[in-house]
C-alpha cells in the first residue's frame, strides 16, 4: 500500500471531511480513502454529459411548449448621409 501526505488543506475543508467521516462512522483517513476510491475508480461513460442534458430536458417539446412573438416588418434605417 502506498502512503500519501496532503499538505495545506483549508481548515473548512478539513472540518467538512471530519463531519462527513463522523456521519459514516469512519476516521478522516478512511473517509478520504473512500472518497478517492469512489471518485477515481468509478468509470466515466463517454458522452455522459450530453446524455444527462438530454434526460433532463426529455419531456420538453421545444416547438409545442414555447410561444413565439409574431414577426414584424423590419423598419427602414435612417438616412445618415447628410
Amino acid at each position: 500500500m502506498a502512503c500519501l501526505t496532503i499538505r495545506n488543506i483549508d481548515e473548512d475543508l478539513k472540518t467538512c471531511l471530519r463531519l462527513r467521516a463522523a456521519q459514516h462512522g469512519r476516521s478522516m483517513e478512511a473517509e478520504a480513502r473512500n472518497i478517492l476510491a469512489q471518485t477515481l475508480l468509478t468509470p466515466v461513460e463517454e458522452g455522459s454529459f450530453v446524455r444527462r442534458i438530454r434526460q433532463r430536458f426529455a419531456g420538453i417539446s421545444a416547438a409545442g411548449d414555447l410561444s413565439f412573438p409574431s414577426r414584424q416588418e423590419v423598419r427602414t434605417p435612417p438616412d445618415l448621409s447628410e
